[in-house]
C-alpha cells in the first residue's frame, strides 16, 4: 500500500493551530488560554536570564515539570502552575471572560 506525502503547513495564529488539531471549541478555548499563558512565561524567563533550575527555585515546582512547559508541552499541566509561576516572577494574571454571540 503507497502513502501519500502531505505538503507541510503552518499555522498562523494559535486559533488556527486548535483548529488543525481538531480541537473542539472548549477544548480549543483551554488550550488557548494554557498557550497564552505559556508563551508569557516564557518570554518572562527568558527577559530574565533564568535557568530551568531557577524558575524551578522561584517557582516551587519540579524541575520536570518546569522544563517541559519551557520546552512548550502543555499535557497534563493545568493552568494554575503558569500562573504560579508567572507570579514567582512578579506578573499579575488577569482573566477576561466574554459571551460569544450567538449566530441567530
Amino acid at each position: 500500500m503507497a502513502t501519500v506525502a502531505r505538503a507541510p503547513w503552518k499555522a498562523e495564529t494559535p486559533e488556527s493551530l486548535a483548529r488543525a488539531l481538531g480541537l473542539g471549541g472548549i477544548e480549543a478555548q483551554e488550550w488557548l488560554v494554557q498557550h497564552a499563558l505559556l508563551k508569557r512565561l516564557r518570554q518572562a524567563v527568558k527577559a530574565e536570564g533564568l535557568t530551568h533550575a531557577a524558575v524551578v527555585r522561584r517557582g516551587g515546582s519540579s524541575r520536570a515539570r518546569v522544563t517541559s512547559i519551557l520546552k512548550g508541552s502543555l499535557d497534563n499541566v493545568s493552568s494554575d502552575l503558569p500562573i504560579r509561576l508567572l507570579g514567582a516572577f512578579r506578573y499579575r494574571v488577569r482573566v477576561s471572560v466574554t459571551r460569544l454571540v450567538s449566530a441567530a
